[in-house]
C-alpha cells in the first residue's frame, strides 16, 4: 500500500472512526514517552504506564501509583502535556492545525469538526476551535496564579510555580491528577487553594460553548437555551449536593465532625461538587457514609456540560430524561423548556446515551466483581463509576486491582471520554432503511 493510498483511507474515515483513532494515538504516544528512562524512576511496568497514559489522554485521574514518587519531573510534565491534550481534544487540534495551513478548512473538514464538536451549524466549528484554545489557556493561567500565591509561604517560588502550572491544568481540565498521595487533605486549611481547585474544575465542568455564549449574549435573556439549562441545573445540582453532603457528614468524626462550620461549609461545598468529574477529594472518600458515597456516584453519573472537560452522560442529557418523563405524565404533546420545545431526535438520543453509558458501566461491574471477588461491592461499583465517567475518584482500591481489571478500567475510561454514541456508530454505522413494517402495540411497565 502507498503512502498516497493510506493517506486517502485516513481522510475518508468518519468522524467517529477518526477521533477514536486519534484518542488512541495520544494514548499509544503516552504510554512510550512514560516507558522512557527518564520519565519514571526504577522499572516501570508497561500496565501502569498504559493505564496512566490512558488516565491523563480521558482527563480520568485514576493513577495505581503515587505519580510523585514514580515519575520524574519530565514524566510528570508528560502526563501535564497528555492532560492538556485530552481536555483540549483532538479534535480542537486537528481544526487548529488545519486553520494554520489554511484560512477556510474544507466542507469535508467543516463536517469532521462539526460532528465531533457536537454543532449543528457549519460556521460555529472554527469559531468553537478557537474559543476552546484561548478560554483554557486564559483559565489556566488566572488558576496558576492564584494557586502559586496559595503555596508561595509554604514552598517557596519555585515549587509553588510548579505545583500552581500542575494543579491548575490538572483542576481546569478535571482530570484530578494530584501530585500528593492524599490529593488535598493535607491542604484542608488553605481554604484559597480549595476555592481556587474548586472553581477551575467547576468552570471546565461549564462547557467552552456557554462560556462563548455568554461573552456574546451579555444578559440572561438572550442566552440560548443550551446556556440556560447549563448553568441553572450546574447551580441547581451543586447547591442540593452541598447542602445534602453537608448535612450527611457532618457528624461523621472521620470527614466534617471535628471542623468548624467555616471548615465544614468550604470542605463540604468542595467534595459535593468534585464528583462531576474532576477527581481531587479534600476528605477522606473512603471514611464518608454510605448516603455520602451513593450521592457522590449519582453525581457522578450526570457528570458536566457538553463540550467540556467534563464526564457523565454530561447535564443536558439529564434534563432532558427528567423533562421526558414530567411530559409523559402531564399528558403533553412536547417537550419543553424556557419556552421551547425539544426534538424527538434530541429525546432518543439522551435515552440512548443513558443506556449506553449505564451498559457499560453494568459491564464494567460484572468484570472487576468476578476479577476481584474479596473487594468490597461499593468499592467496586463506585471504581467503575469514576472510571466510566471518567471522574477519577477512588476509595483506595486502584492500586490492589489485577490487570484484567485494570483493562477493563482502561476500556471504561477510553469510552467514557469518546462518547458512548461515537463509540457505538463506530461500532456499528447507522443505516436508513427503506422498509416500513405496521406498527406494533407493546405493553410498558
Amino acid at each position: 500500500m502507498n503512502f498516497l493510498s493510506f493517506k486517502n483511507q485516513i481522510v475518508n474515515l468518519s468522524p467517529p472512526s477518526m477521533l477514536a483513532l486519534g484518542f488512541l494515538s495520544f494514548i499509544a504516544v503516552g504510554t512510550l514517552l512514560l516507558l522512557l528512562p527518564i520519565s519514571h524512576h526504577g522499572d516501570l511496568p508497561f500496565m501502569t504506564a498504559f493505564f496512566t497514559a490512558t488516565s491523563a489522554v480521558t482527563i480520568t485521574g485514576l493513577s495505581v501509583v503515587s505519580i510523585n514518587e514514580t515519575y520524574t519531573v519530565f514524566g510528570q510534565m508528560m502526563i501535564l502535556l497528555l492532560i492538556q491534550a485530552g481536555g483540549l481534544g483532538f479534535i480542537t487540534f486537528a481544526v487548529l492545525a488545519a486553520l494554520s495551513l489554511s484560512p477556510k478548512i474544507g466542507l469535508k473538514q467543516q463536517i469532521f469538526a462539526q460532528d465531533a464538536l457536537g454543532q449543528t451549524s457549519l460556521h460555529n466549528v472554527t469559531f468553537i476551535a478557537k474559543g476552546v484554545l484561548i478560554y483554557t489557556l486564559f483559565f489556566e493561567l488566572i488558576g496558576f496564579l492564584f494557586l502559586a500565591a496559595a503555596w508561595y509561604p509554604q514552598y517557596g517560588l519555585l515549587h509553588s510555580c510548579y505545583y500552581a502550572l500542575f494543579y491548575s491544568v490538572s483542576a481546569f481540565n478535571n482530570a484530578g491528577f494530584t501530585l500528593f498521595d492524599n490529593s488535598l487533605m493535607e491542604f484542608q486549611n488553605n481554604f484559597l487553594l480549595c476555592m481556587t481547585v474548586s472553581t477551575l474544575y467547576i468552570l471546565g465542568g461549564v462547557g467552552f460553548v456557554v462560556f462563548m455564549d455568554i461573552k456574546q449574549a451579555k444578559a440572561w435573556r438572550k442566552l440560548t437555551t443550551n446556556s440556560k439549562v447549563i448553568l441553572s441545573s450546574v447551580l441547581i445540582i451543586n447547591l442540593v449536593a452541598f447542602v445534602l453532603l453537608w448535612a450527611l457528614e457532618a457528624s461523621n468524626p472521620n470527614t466534617l465532625g471535628n471542623m468548624n462550620v467555616e471548615q465544614q461549609a468550604v470542605h463540604a461545598w468542595f467534595q459535593a461538587t468534585v464528583p462531576r468529574s474532576s477527581g481531587f477529594n479534600s476528605l477522606d472518600i473512603g471514611s464518608m457514609s454510605n448516603a455520602s458515597t451513593f450521592l457522590m456516584m449519582l453525581l457522578m453519573f450526570i457528570g458536566g456540560g457538553s463540550l467540556s472537560t467534563a464526564g457523565g452522560i454530561k447535564i443536558g442529557t439529564f434534563v432532558i430524561l427528567i423533562l421526558s418523563v414530567i411530559s409523559f405524565l402531564r399528558r403533553n404533546d412536547e417537550v419543553t423548556i424556557f419556552n421551547r420545545s425539544i426534538s424527538r431526535e434530541v429525546t432518543y438520543k439522551a435515552l440512548a446515551v443513558t443506556l449506553i453509558t449505564c451498559f457499560f458501566i453494568i459491564l464494567g461491574m460484572f468484570l472487576l466483581l468476578i476479577f476481584e471477588p474479596e473487594m468490597e461491592f461499593i468499592d467496586v461499583v463506585f471504581e467503575v463509576l469514576s472510571a466510566a465517567c471518567t471522574v477519577g475518584l477512588s476509595r483506595g482500591i486502584t492500586a490492589e486491582l489485577h490487570n484484567g481489571s485494570l483493562l477493563t478500567l482502561i476500556f471504561l475510561m477510553y469510552a467514557g471520554r469518546l462518547g458512548p454514541l461515537t463509540l457505538v456508530y463506530l461500532i456499528a454505522t447507522p443505516k436508513k432503511s427503506r422498509v416500513q413494517y405496521p406498527s406494533a402495540d407493546i405493553q410498558i411497565g
